[in-house]
């Protein structure tokens, strides 16, 4: 079996709940069973969003790749990043490295295109947004993406920054709000695009469409280290 590394800490507590994730995707009758794996959680790597969008100099690259090293130092084989935004550096950090790392959006690509899906809402950071990271890489799968309107971008980063990292109550209303003007502007399905939005998921009935990227990329990780259950092929929330 690989030996699974994960660079965590961005945020702290989607680290967890996608170390969770894995611990319930996993078919294993055992302890012995599950998947090997190491966390090191590096919550003082510099905020993604404000380095893509040129807000700051403070370079996240050098953090995840000190990480992505001391992982593989420890006998990681395949990488996973429990942050959306992180993934805009995943190209150069799997090259520097020499190690797989699992890339989350274009997991969620496949997965889309495997289930018939060619329209998606995005509720993502600012940075993974104005990065077309999602755009470029579905659009490769034939899938279109419906993006929020300024506005609704602000209340998205709002719940993200102001609710979620900050261990405050999740204000639904907006998350509502934006999810359906999404799906009224002809998404299928609303992608959770952004590892703090996978926690209202958790936490919250959000309803039908939804697809968590974070449970793909734990998706992915079972799949590439130990046994899958039958039960986490179906992602999208009914």
């Amino acid at each position: 079996m690989n030996k699974l590394g994960v660079i965590g800490g961005l945020g702290p507590m989607a680290t967890a709940y996608f170390y969770q994730l894995v611990v319930q995707m996993t078919d294993a009758a055992t302890d012995q069973e599950h998947i090997e794996t190491i966390i090191y959680s590096r919550p003082s790597t510099p905020d993604r969003t404000k380095f893509i969008l040129g807000k700051s100099n403070e370079d996240p690259m050098p953090f995840l790749l000190d990480a992505g090293r001391k992982l593989k130092r420890q006998g990681a084989n395949v990488i996973a990043i429990p942050c959306i935004t992180a993934h805009y550096f995943q190209k150069r950090l799997e090259k520097t490295l020499g190690t797989r790392v699992i890339h989350a959006i274009e997991e969620t690509g496949k997965y889309l295109k495997a289930n018939g899906i060619t329209v998606v809402g995005i509720m993502a950071t600012d940075g993974t947004v104005e990065s077309r990271l999602f755009q470029t890489i579905l659009e490769k799968y034939g899938i279109a993406c419906v993006i929020p309107s300024e506005k609704n971008q602000a209340k998205v980063m709002h719940i993200i920054y102001d609710d979620v990292k900050s261990g405050r109550p999740v204000e639904m209303d907006l998350f509502e709000e934006v999810s359906d003007k999404l799906f009224a502007q002809g998404a299928q399905t609303v992608l959770l695009g952004c590892t703090e939005l996978s926690l209202i998921k958790r936490d919250y009935q959000i309803g039908k469409g939804f697809l968590d990227v974070m449970e793909v990329l734990a998706r992915q990780a079972v799949i590439a280290c130990g046994k899958l259950k039958e039960e986490y092929n179906n992602l999208i929330t009914e």
